[in-house]
């Protein structure tokens, strides 16, 4: 396959991104088969006459404009994804982190569809990034999930074009190969799709459900190597940490677990806002390890704990599963004013290293449901 020419690179640029390629083969998932670009299938069918929509992207936690329920006709979803490598802060010590990411965030934004609808996606790797990047969708169907048929360089884009054929909420990732698959995951190279029912959601009765609005949450775990004195250090370009991360990954132990990027990326001034009445889609995304959402003064009234919405939502949950490498999805109902913290109930995750989010709720307070019946004050035995 013939490669355009790079920009100009400098040496440190150059051969961070040899050193990058060079090691694909050596350790992991193993060297993988050379995969040939297939040429367009004989029968191949004509989507010419099918509507193309593009859809214009968000950041999270939000999601892109689209119907619950489609029309008779798939459609064509159009989808540009830049790929941006840039310097984030993930809390309020100033960590940094030469995060690698879809779109400019962590996560990448939310792209949503619906069943038979073929997503049309052209993935560019900017070129002033470092590194070679793919995208591998777990809601599509051959070719890695689309990772083999997606390589970019720096300077390059690819286009692939895939049907959604299962109904539900899933994870997109980058993995270029073997230790740079761990590498991009936990460097935030990572986001979710949404594809819903063509006759939308349904509740565990069967009957249609619709939601108000959908809060997307990217959990994070990240690995921060530490200086001589325990200080969490810095580097001057995206990849200069690759020896150093992969020290700290292979213990498995994060120092970072956040939402949406950074610890308090939804809390305070930026916490999601919702009002009594209003019925809340939330979509949980982790790509890298295991989750247990819970919603604290709520409950999960429908859940879908793998992701599939071909399946009955369970209901009335405290806590959920989020399986690593997988994305699922939760409806609630919110029924009295007030702050709710949205965690992952590891607590020591979600107070110590940031995986907290909050909602600020409006309404009429309902003391049927809560009071106080005396205020604290002091007693004797």
């Amino acid at each position: 396959m013939h490669r355009p020419a790079l920009p100009a690179l400098n040496a440190s640029r150059r051969n961070l991104l040899r050193a990058s390629l060079a090691g694909l083969g050596s350790i992991g998932l193993g060297t993988l088969p050379p995969v040939a670009i297939p040429a367009a299938a004989a029968a191949a069918p004509d989507l010419s006459k099918l509507q193309r929509v593009k859809q214009t992207l968000v950041a999270p936690p939000f999601a892109p404009e689209h119907e619950q329920t489609a029309g008779a006709e798939p459609k064509i979803i159009e989808v540009t994804l830049d790929i941006v490598e840039k310097k984030m802060v993930l809390d309020d010590e100033g960590t940094e982190v030469w995060a690698l990411t879809f779109g400019g965030s962590v996560p990448g934004p939310l792209i949503v569809a619906h069943e038979g609808d073929y997503i049309e996606v052209t993935l560019r790797n900017l070129p002033t990034n470092t590194m070679e990047h793919n995208i591998d969708f777990h809601s599509s169907t051959g070719a890695l999930g689309g990772g083999a048929l997606t390589h970019v360089l720096p300077g390059e884009q690819a286009v692939l074009r895939w049907k959604a054929t299962k109904p539900g909420v899933f994870v997109y990732h980058c993995a270029p190969g073997d230790v740079m698959i761990p590498y991009h995951v936990v460097h935030g190279m990572n986001g979710a799709v949404m594809v819903l029912p063509r006759d939308g959601l349904k509740d565990a009765a069967g009957q249609p459900y619709r939601y108000d609005k959908v809060f997307y949450i990217g959990e994070q775990d990240f690995y921060i190597p530490r200086d001589e004195q325990g200080n969490f250090k810095k580097y001057e370009m995206a990849g200069e940490n690759m020896a150093e991360a992969l020290e700290v990954m292979r213990k498995l132990i994060p120092s970072h677990v956040v939402f949406n990027g950074a610890k308090g990326s939804m809390t305070g001034d930026n916490a999601l806002k919702a009002k009594t009445g209003e019925k809340v889609l939330f979509i949980h995304a982790q790509a890298n390890r295991d989750s247990r959402p819970h919603l604290i003064g709520g409950h999960g009234d429908l859940v879908w704990e793998a992701g599939s919405f071909n399946d009955k939502p369970d209901t009335n949950l405290e806590t959920w599963f989020i399986r690593g490498g997988s994305a699922g999805a939760m409806a609630y109902e919110f029924q009295q004013p007030g702050v709710y913290a949205y965690v992952n109930h590891n607590l020591i995750e979600a107070v110590m290293l940031g995986a907290t989010a909050h909602v600020v709720v409006e309404g009429e307070w309902n003391d049927d449901l809560m009071m106080q019946v005396a205020k604290p004050e002091a007693f004797t035995m």
